[in-house]
């Protein structure tokens, strides 16, 4: 028994057994868990998960039980972990930041720039992914600090605070019909969009927008990076919508 098969257990209750979900939050392969999970019961003698043919459908009545233990067990390393860093040399050591790539490309770099003279001891460990993974990261112990734009704030188990604030803001080339007109969803919804993938961002309270003023925007084009959007407005892809300081 290892605790990587103890996160599977506990990624596996979180992602709705979607294995495939599983092995990324993990940075494993599917099959890298589906080897754990046999293992894993091998070893115990019991079904761990209930199961129709391959797929995965629930946790067995000894799977509830072992999945309550399999939390506080895990729980209880990071405190280990916690413990074991509150008590080593704070002038030295590895910082782990789980951060989206829009944050480690435009914020960070002044930041820890500082950070980097004030402690030149101290190396430096820039995780990049989605605000949920960023999330799951930090459950799992594998980073010291998390910086999204939304979703953290959504688990009770995170202390979450206020970095800056940020709007969205339109771009669109000079001669755009938009810049002869008022600014409204109605008039930018008549209009293809281009802006971020979902879970980044803020892409949430864009669609959360449109929805409410009962709009279906048109989005042709998703990007993870601002310089991405920017180019295909550049191209004539569509109209811009994107996160500014």
């Amino acid at each position: 028994m290892n605790f990587q098969q103890l996160k599977i257990i506990r990624e596996s209750a979180r992602c709705n057994f979607n294995l495939t979900e599983v092995a990324s939050m993990l940075y494993t392969s599917q099959s890298g868990v589906s080897r754990h999970i046999r293992e894993l019961e091998d070893e115990l003698g019991l079904e761990i998960f209930v199961r129709h043919g391959k797929r995965i459908l629930g946790l067995t009545e000894p799977g509830k039980a072992l999945l309550t233990v399999v939390e506080r067990t895990l729980d209880e390393a990071s405190n280990i972990r916690r413990i074991a860093e509150d008590f080593t040399q704070q002038s030295s050591g590895i910082l782990v930041i789980a951060t989206t790539h829009t944050q480690a490309r435009y914020s960070l770099p002044p930041v820890l720039k500082s950070f980097r003279q004030r402690f030149p001891q101290v190396r430096l460990v820039l995780n990049q992914g989605s605000p949920q993974e960023i999330r799951t990261m930090l459950h799992n112990g594998d980073a010291d600090i998390g910086i999204a734009s939304e979703s953290l704030t959504e688990s009770p188990a995170i202390a979450a605070f206020p970095w800056f604030n940020w709007q969205h803001a339109l771009l669109v080339p000079r001669a755009h019909p938009l810049v002869e007109l008022p600014i409204t969803l109605e008039n930018v919804s008549q209009f293809p969009l281009i802006t971020y993938r979902q879970g980044i961002t803020g892409r949430s309270r864009i669609d959360q927008a449109f929805s409410t003023a009962g709009l279906t925007p048109d989005i042709v084009l998703s990007a993870q990076d601002s310089d991405v959007v920017k180019t295909y407005v550049e191209l004539g892809f569509g109209v811009g919508i994107l996160a500014e300081q």
